[in-house]
């Protein structure tokens, strides 16, 4: 009997998964910040001269649903707004021009045109988008795209596109290294390390991108040297409970997944029901917020066994204060996430770049060429060291770090360790997009 064929909503969710998951992967350098002059008017002076333009374009309608592409913009427009409060750029508001796409590419490309060609932006901020068609449009402007979210290769492909996580491929108009890309296994190697994990179980949907990104998820487990257990559902009429009733018969570490959100909390409630513990159900970036208690409100010991590791600072760890800042100046969200807390950086980075063009003129070549010589930027230790120097050569091995934190219930995500010094030597592995 054939399968049913998930809908194009699905098959979009699949893949804005697949390709947000495995962009974060690659090795890091050492930090240097853009100098900071002290120059920053105090908080009781408004900005109130000429206007900086940026945009922000973000998928903030589309087939994978309302919200899910908005945590960048979100981040992104509270530091605009907190900026302005205390004087702006040299006394300069930042004026945001928004742009939502509709998840497609017409959207985008039409989202493109109107920020670049019709309000003159200077740059654009914290680019969250599902298809990301008018790429080689914004490269060919020459307008710098900071800190954007890479779902999908735009940004290891052209130039003047500045991915949140940097990037060491060439970007000469060809997707990483003539059509490949690497990513490390220092996820992996972490819970093998940390925690003395061999068993790891890749659950995913009999769907293209999903099934993939688990072939990738596997690839990197062996390499480490885990026994890999495999399970595939079925994307129309899953069953959970059976792979979750396996997962306990394998005795399973670890739980990686290639599903959506949805079927992360069904996944979880089946672990419950059946009693399958494990010490870490590990995911990534896109799903750590602050609502893991209502996502999962049916399936506490899963839910106290949820990992997340990424590339930026825990935006729970209100220790630091450049977290601190962004907390405060995001109080009134009714929820928090890693992306905001991202996007506030992509935000900070504009601002610093562009603050070093005050003086000459703030342009975006000027802007763009701030970016593009960043040496290990970490927006004031938001991120981890991020760099755009080229490598003529693809990556056999480099050294990876990696911000990890856990949720628990008393406390939400908890940090474990510096990610700056949570970092191994791992293999890169080639795989094509």
């Amino acid at each position: 009997m054939a399968r049913p064929r998930p809908s194009p909503a699905a098959e979009a969710l699949a893949t804005a998964l697949l390709l947000a998951l495995t962009a974060a992967c690659g090795s890091r350098l050492p930090e240097s910040d853009f100098p900071d002059d002290g120059r920053r008017p105090p908080a009781s002076a408004p900005a109130t001269g000429e206007p900086v333009r940026v945009g922000i374009l973000a998928s903030a309608t589309s087939p994978v649903g309302a919200g899910a592409f908005t945590g960048p913009r979100d981040g992104a427009r509270a530091y605009f707004d907190r900026l302005n409060a205390r004087g702006g750029i040299d006394g300069r508001p930042v004026e945001v021009r928004l742009c939502d796409d509709g998840g497609s590419g017409a959207g985008n490309n039409e989202c493109v045109h109107r920020l670049i060609e019709e309000d003159e932006v200077v740059a654009l901020v914290a680019t969250t988008v599902l298809d990301y068609a008018g790429a080689s449009r914004v490269s060919r402007a020459g307008v710098p795209d900071i800190g954007g979210q890479p779902i999908g290769t735009a940004y290891d492909t052209y130039p003047h596109l500045y991915s949140v996580y940097g990037s060491s491929a060439p970007r000469n108009g060809t997707p990483g290294w003539d059509g490949t890309l690497y990513g490390g296994t220092e996820v992996y190697r972490y819970f093998k390390r940390e925690h003395g994990a061999r068993t790891a179980a890749v659950v995913s949907y009999n769907q293209s991108a999903s099934a993939a990104y688990a072939r990738l998820v596997e690839r990197g487990l062996k390499a480490e040297g885990y026994r890999v257990v495999t399970q595939q559902v079925d994307f129309a009429l899953p069953n959970f409970r059976a792979v979750a009733a396996d997962l306990k018969e394998q005795g399973a570490d670890l739980v990686f997944d290639a599903i959506d959100r949805h079927g992360n909390a069904r996944l979880c409630r089946a672990m419950d029901d059946v009693g399958a513990r494990v010490t870490a159900k590990v995911t990534n970036v896109q799903n750590w917020t602050s609502t893991v208690a209502e996502d999962h409100k049916d399936a506490p010991r899963c839910r106290n066994a949820l990992w997340a590791t990424g590339s930026s600072r825990n935006f729970q760890d209100t220790g630091h204060p450049a977290v601190r800042e962004f907390r405060d100046a995001t109080a009134d969200l009714k929820t928090h996430s890693q992306w905001q807390l991202e996007g506030w950086a992509a935000a900070r980075w504009f601002t610093d770049a562009a603050r070093s063009c005050a003086r000459t003129g703030i342009t975006r070549a000027c802007v763009d060429s701030a970016v593009n010589r960043a040496e290990g930027y970490t927006a004031g230790g938001l991120l981890l060291p991020v760099s755009f120097r080229p490598s003529p050569e693809p990556p056999g091995t480099g050294r990876s770090c990696l911000s990890v934190a856990r949720w628990r219930d008393d406390r939400g995500w908890v940090t474990q360790g510096d990610m700056n010094r949570t970092c191994f030597r791992v293999p890169q592995l080639a795989y094509e997009p």
